[in-house]
């Protein structure tokens, strides 16, 4: 089955901007945004909480059951912080949003996450953590990071991804 409209995978760490830039393209485009940590909480696709990262441990298989029907449709912004395993086949883009450490580090300050949360997710920034896994798990060609420190940096993004959407045509 060839899908009418691209899915694209959004992810980086978190507090980069990628649930803001999914809600404003999405808004742009007509694509679904799927937030797959909204998604983890509202449907119990998890195997509860892990006292040590602070976070609910998910459950992948769930997740990608979950979504893999409305990824064969198409026309899905994924939005979430991990990429690793989600089927390669899903995605005709994948966008990998970075934050400069120190705007990064007051973004999630403001998410009144714990000093140890917080260091260790602006450590992963900077060991490139998210780019790695994503150049590991899709094709080069689909994966493309995009700087994401200011509010010009979400506007140029919103605007990059609206018209790639918008020109997007199935490969036959």
């Amino acid at each position: 089955m060839v899908r009418a409209a691209p899915n694209v995978l959004v992810t980086g760490t978190p507090g980069t901007g990628k649930t803001t830039l999914c809600e404003q393209v999405a808004a742009a485009t007509g694509l679904r945004h799927v937030n797959v940590g909204d998604l983890v909480k509202r449907e119990q696709l998890h195997n509860g909480w892990d006292d040590e990262f602070e976070c609910l441990v998910i459950d992948e298989d769930k997740v990608c059951d979950a979504l893999e029907d409305m990824m064969a449709e198409g026309g899905v912004l994924v939005d979430y912080h991990g990429c690793d395993f989600f089927p390669e086949r899903w995605f005709d883009l994948v966008v990998v949003l970075q934050t400069d450490n120190t705007v990064l580090w007051e973004r999630l300050e403001k998410r009144a996450y714990s000093q140890k949360k917080i260091q260790e997710n602006v450590q992963c920034e900077i060991m490139h953590c998210i780019v790695e896994e994503a150049t590991d798990s899709y094709r080069e060609e689909i994966v493309h990071v995009l700087q994401s420190s200011s509010p010009e940096d979400m506007e140029q993004n919103v605007d990059q991804l609206t018209q790639w959407a918008r020109s997007w045509r199935p490969s036959s």
